[in-house]
């Protein structure tokens, strides 16, 4: 039991931020186990524009900050100074929400003279994986579909190694969702509901397109545009002829395109670079029937799938501390206290290192007691 505790002792306490879209994520991990994941959104606030509007997402991350923060640390039972760490999404996301939240990490990492640790969003999302099956395998596999990612990612270290395979050229699938969803008359936003209409609908009612499947296409690559444009003509046919749009099996149709290139191409491109893992994140891996295909086809082909819960897919503070977590616990260097948002922080760099100070974290605390414990 002694050795135990010790070992619970030496695992990195990290406090994670993230704000890079209309969700205001902190969550608290100790090591791979999570303690606390509060969320605050302000996707009602959204709804009614049929989509996120920067400005109004900012302000809410600003009013939402102080009491997620407080919410997430009652929760974990832990205070803010039994912190081993702050980690925050500096990238890739919207630059003012990006922002609030990278405010908020440097005034509590200064204020309590804890290491900040600015790190990526997209690399955020598959480490989360942690937290539910623990360590990942080196190297992963990584398909990452949401709002506004569509990727195909290889990791061999998940702090220091992510390499692009494959990305979308036009709109993510979850943009997709949304688009279809307006023209469908469903609201904001559109991934939960297709999923729920399209359970009672037929996939195979009606043949949309799958994009970038020719044989001289990108094999990795994705492209939702033409589907969503293929889905809303057909319904502008429908509607302009006085008939009734079969709302479920347009859904289901729909649904069905989107998930079969997916999982199509993310087995390919594990079979092409001979990894057996996949990994599935981002808010789009919450849906049912990617969830279900992702299991045949890699059961098929002799690939272990790993999808986090539904509440772990989409965007949360809890990923955001699972990779500050994981940064300390490899002596990744610190963030400096000049760090800033990156609306495209490329997905090579999994965190933003401070200046010259490439091991250990101890000018952190230096600059931080002489200002403020002095």
């Amino acid at each position: 039991m002694a050795d135990s505790a010790a070992a619970r002792r030496e695992e990195p306490l990290v406090l994670g931020i993230e704000t890079s879209c209309d969700e205001t994520g902190v969550g608290i991990v100790r090591g791979t186990t999570l303690l606390a994941d509060a969320v605050a959104s302000s996707v009602d606030e959204h709804a009614r524009f049929g989509g996120v509007v920067p400005e109004v997402a900012s302000r809410a991350h600003l009013e939402a900050m102080v009491p997620t923060i407080e919410r997430a640390l009652k929760e974990a039972g832990v205070t803010a100074r039994d912190l081993d760490g702050i980690a925050v999404t500096a990238g890739p996301g919207l630059a003012g929400t990006l922002l609030v939240g990278v405010s908020a990490a440097k005034a509590y990492a200064y204020a309590l003279g804890k290491p900040l640790y600015g790190v990526n969003h997209l690399a955020s999302h598959i480490c989360v994986d942690q937290l539910e099956h623990g360590p990942l395998p080196e190297p992963t596999m990584a398909l990452l579909v949401s709002g506004g990612h569509s990727s195909l990612l290889l990791s061999s270290d998940i702090t220091s190694d992510v390499r692009p395979m494959g990305a979308t050229i036009d709109d993510a699938a979850g943009e997709a969702f949304d688009k279809v969803a307006r023209v469908l008359n469903l609201g904001f936003p559109g991934g939960p509901v297709i999923d729920r209409y399209a359970r009672e609908g037929d996939p195979s009612a009606i043949a949309f397109p799958r994009g970038l499947t020719g044989p001289r296409d990108a094999p990795y690559d994705f492209s939702f545009s033409g589907l969503k444009t293929a889905v809303a003509r057909w319904i502008e046919a429908k509607r302009a002829a006085g008939e009734e749009v079969p709302v479920r099996d347009v859904a289901a149709s729909f649904q069905e395109a989107v998930v079969d290139v997916l999982t199509r191409k993310a087995v390919r491109v594990c079979k092409d670079e001979g990894v057996d893992h996949l990994m599935i994140g981002g808010g789009v891996a919450a849906n049912s029937r990617l969830r279900v295909l992702a299991q045949e086809r890699c059961e098929a082909a002799g690939i272990r799938l790993r999808v986090p819960r539904p509440k772990l897919c989409t965007d949360n503070g809890a990923m955001v501390a699972a990779l500050g977590a994981e940064m300390v616990a490899r002596n990744r260097a610190a963030s400096a206290w000049d760090l800033s948002a990156d609306s495209s922080l490329p997905v090579t760099e999994s965190h933003v290192p401070g200046h010259g100070h490439h091991e250990g974290h101890d000018h952190v605390h230096e600059v931080s007691k002489e200002n403020l414990y002095s």
